[in-house]
């Protein structure tokens, strides 16, 4: 084994490489200091945990792309690529509509309400208790799911680019991992301007860190692409084109690498992480929902908009974005998997170590192996990027769920400013020093970490996306059908778990939210909580019953059309349509039925009820009127997604 000198002489990073990282720290460190240098804001929690509602349209749609993209991109994503193909891109052509979605529908209620966190959303529609329970459940999600594989990522990556897999640190007569100080020095970056300035240098950072990720990784990729070209004497375009051709035609004409919607009789495996049509009618539309609505780190930047107009921006803004990074993400995988599996006496002529043990080692072996020296310390600069931005949004939202929805609520209930902000700060600390001490434990054996992420993040989505979205748009949504929903969704996700193992996690959640969506249904139409309802315009009454009218008919139908395709899928000739239909998982249409449907419930009920819960939102249906320009990006967004879909079905 190399030593950690001979390492990075063999690595191939030069001086220059090493200038790039080291001003990239410089600068970003120094710019989250920077903006919130202003010691007279430093007592204000507003200023600190909400960057006192001043943030603008890009720097929100920045700030939410950068908290959102990290290593679970860059290493998980690519990771992913590598081993079930492209098929993965569906969390970001869904995360595009699903962030005009909610900059519709949710973002206008929560801004005007002046709401602060979800969990506090959740005690003010509920009560304590419903938010109190999603406030632990989250930063439990945060503190041993997202800091822990977002830097266990990262210093993986760092290991491979270096060559330094398996080296320890000697100190007296302990050998602990160099893996161990490669998260430790990411948590001291992403700590030190996040801790100090909280979400004002988080966001003005982000900015930074998305213009570094995104031109970063379009640069990468094309050199990546070049770099394989000059081997084939192709260009880039060329390269990519043979790769497509290579990889869809002849022994690979059943290859699902270069299409978006898998079959399972081609690849179970692939089927597991990406089930087929599923990916975009059922479970990932599902955790869509879920993240980019409900979750605090994601949309506390929404909810530090200067007014609802900006927020809106920002999340089409944020859409745009996102439909680029498959561009840039999913490529490095799909070249390391071209190289390995179709041409391997390329690797062996080149003398390149495969180095490909785990899925998640594909990025960071193309750029320690076929990135020239600037363009190493370029690539490297933007896996960092997209690893701090991500820690320090978690970090902050860590903070703020602690300080506001507990420590504020349940234990100092008098605190001043100045003592929030003190008290969000230890929170931080506590939190980064937790995940350093359960990294090891919980991810030392995993292949893809992006799909870790997914599957047990989705255990609370299902549970989060229905008591949130019902309480926000239904008067009659109940507390006891809160309450029953938040206990019930954790051992639900289990009990799938447990008794359905081989059901993709995706289909899994999607049949988890259908049961939680009738507990609550059925329980708050019990509800005695109630009072008089709010008079409504009759233009109102006849929107909502309209639109009550037109889903739930479309639900209806697409359930029996979806329930006579699945029984005659059981008699049908393997080779027709019907089974081509269940092949690829029109199963999932169930939960789209319901999804689609179910909302004729609350309209209806909304538009005809006399009575509501005694918490129930007044209903303000001018909140959700758009701008001509916001509807324009939504038919832009909405018809490049087909467009993909079309050419790479």
């Amino acid at each position: 084994m190399n030593t950690f000198a001979e390492s990075i002489v063999l690595s191939g990073f030069q001086t220059l490489d090493f200038i790039i990282l080291t001003v990239y720290v410089i600068l970003i460190v120094s710019l989250g200091i920077f903006v919130s240098r202003d010691r007279k804001k430093e007592t204000s929690a507003k200023d600190y945990f909400l960057a006192s509602n001043t943030l603008t349209w890009w720097v929100v749609g920045a700030s939410l792309i950068a908290a959102n993209i990290s290593t679970e991109h860059f290493i998980g994503m690519s990771g992913t690529s590598f081993a079930n193909g492209i098929a993965i891109a569906a969390y970001e052509v869904m995360a595009a509509i699903i962030l005009i979605v909610i900059g519709k529908f949710f973002l206008p209620t929560m801004i005007k309400r002046k709401t602060k966190t979800i969990q506090q959303f959740l005690s003010e529609r509920y009560n304590n208790g419903v938010g109190l329970s999603f406030s632990i459940l989250w930063l439990f999600i945060y503190v041993f799911i997202n800091l822990t594989s977002v830097a266990w990522l990262g210093a993986l990556a760092i290991e491979q680019i270096f060559g330094l897999h398996g080296v320890a640190i000697h100190i007296g007569t302990l050998d602990i991992s160099l893996r161990l100080f490669i998260v430790f020095a990411l948590f001291v970056v992403a700590g030190s301007y996040t801790t100090y300035g909280g979400l004002l240098a988080v966001a003005w950072t982000d900015v930074l860190q998305c213009a570094l990720f995104i031109g970063g990784g379009f640069i990468t990729s094309w050199v990546v692409l070049q770099q394989i070209g000059n081997i084939f004497e192709l260009s880039p375009f060329q390269m990519l084109g043979k790769m497509y051709t290579d990889l869809t035609t002849g022994e690979n004409l059943f290859n699902d690498h270069f299409h978006l919607i898998i079959q399972q009789s081609h690849d179970p495996q692939a089927f597991s992480n990406v089930p087929g049509i599923a990916a975009v009618f059922g479970g990932i539309l599902l955790t869509n929902i879920g993240y980019w609505g409900c979750n605090q780190y994601i949309i506390q930047k929404g909810l530090a908009a200067k007014d609802v107009q900006e927020g809106q921006k920002g999340m089409l803004f944020a859409a745009f974005l996102k439909l680029l990074i498959p561009f840039f993400v999913l490529l490095p995988g799909l070249c390391a998997y071209y190289l390995v599996e179709l041409h391997p006496d390329i690797i062996a002529a080149l003398r390149i170590d495969e180095g490909l043990a785990k899925s998640d080692n594909a990025y960071p072996w193309l750029i320690h192996n076929f990135t020239p020296t600037g363009i190493k310390g370029l690539a490297f600069v933007t896996l960092i990027a997209a690893i701090i931005s991500t820690l320090s949004s978690l970090i902050n939202s860590t903070a703020t769920i602690f300080t506001v929805d507990i420590y504020k609520k349940y234990i100092n209930t008098t605190a001043s400013d100045l003592r929030l902000v003190n008290v969000g700060r230890i929170a931080s600390l506590c939190a980064l020093l937790v995940a350093l001490i359960a990294t090891t434990p919980l991810l030392g054996s995993l292949d893809q970490a992006f799909q870790y992420i997914q599957e047990y993040s989705s255990f609370i989505y299902p549970g989060i996306v229905t008591v949130f979205g019902l309480g926000l748009f239904w008067k009659r949504a109940s507390t006891q059908a809160a309450t029953l929903t938040a206990l019930l969704t954790i051992p639900l996700g289990v009990l799938f778990k447990v008794l359905l193992p081989e059901m993709p996690f995706h289909i899994r959640g999607s049949y988890i939210f259908i049961i939680l969506f009738i507990i609550f249904v059925a329980v708050s139409q019990h509800n005695k909580n109630l009072c008089e309802a709010s008079q409504l315009s009759e233009n109102d009454v006849r929107k909502l019953k309209f639109w009550a009218v037109i889903l739930g008919c479309t639900g209806a139908a697409i359930i029996l059309i979806t329930t006579v395709i699945e029984i005659w899928s059981i008699f049908a000739a393997p080779d027709s349509f019907i089974a081509y239909l269940h092949d690829i998982g029109i199963q999932a249409f169930f939960f789209f039925g319901v999804l689609v449907g179910g909302n004729a419930i609350w309209l209806w009920s909304d538009a005809c009820d006399t009575k509501a819960d005694i918490k129930a939102l007044p209903i303000r249906l001018y909140l959700y009127q758009s701008s001509r320009n916001y509807t324009y990006g939504i038919i832009i967004i909405g018809a490049f997604s087909i467009l993909l879909y079309i050419l790479l079905w």
